[in-house]
């Protein structure tokens, strides 16, 4: 690592940095642009709801996402984005945005660490995100897009042990010192992620991502307004 690499702060996102899950509640807003009856987002959510039940794993299930919005186009999405982005805004009442985690986040950016938003889910939903928090990098699933559309099928899904792999690989290309870095995730598939910094934060009450947060040190918890350590 070079004298001139700099800490950052990685971010999961869906129920992390915003109360909702992007992908599925982007799908749902989309469907209904597209003029399909509530009964088809329901549909497609039951069948991807009982794979999770069979146990598939939560990477296949992402993939079998992306494979719902075959033959979309590439630039409809990204303009259904922004729109869906404006449409959750009016539509939470207590805001789109985890109060702590938008506080702690903008705090690392006016300290001058960049931010990188790290999801499974796409450019979408993320892109108005990103723009708007001001996050300098997106590392997320990759939908394959052929002649402007998607075919349905994504590179890698950005889910598990993947995000540790993105973040350290990602690292030094951009300059960024990992042990200088904060990590931010809600949930135990983040674990990789978090454990790829030296200022892991478990956020909300997870019991996997808070027993690592109780008994390992480094560790702090983003919780109820506190940070707790």
């Amino acid at each position: 690592m070079t004298s001139t690499a700099r800490g950052a702060a990685f971010s999961d996102v869906d129920e992390t940095l915003i109360r909702v899950k992007s992908m599925f509640r982007f799908l749902e807003f989309y469907l209904r642009l597209r003029g399909e009856p509530p009964a088809t987002y329901e549909r497609l959510m039951g069948e991807l709801r009982g794979a999770a039940l069979r146990g598939a794993p939560r990477d296949e299930i992402n993939r079998s996402f992306y494979r719902l919005l075959r033959g979309e186009s590439a630039s409809r999405l990204a303009a259904a984005g922004r729109r869906w982005f404006a449409a959750e805004w009016e539509s939470q009442e207590q805001g789109l945005y985890l109060p702590d985690v938008e506080e702690a986040l903008l705090a690392h950016r006016k300290a001058g660490r960049p931010l990188i938003l790290v999801s499974g889910s796409f450019f979408a939903p993320l892109d108005p995100i990103a723009a708007d928090i001001g996050a300098e990098a997106v590392l997320a699933t990759r939908p394959v897009v052929r002649h402007g559309d998607l075919t349905g099928e994504v590179l890698v899904p950005m889910i598990g042990a993947t995000k540790g792999r993105a973040v350290r690989l990602a690292a030094p290309v951009a300059g960024i010192d990992l042990a200088a870095s904060w990590a931010y995730g809600d949930h135990g598939s983040d674990l990789s992620m978090l454990r790829a910094v030296g200022h892991p934060v478990a956020v909300g009450d997870d019991p996997e991502l808070a027993a690592h947060a109780t008994t390992t040190p480094g560790w702090a918890r983003l919780t109820a307004g506190l940070v707790r350590r």
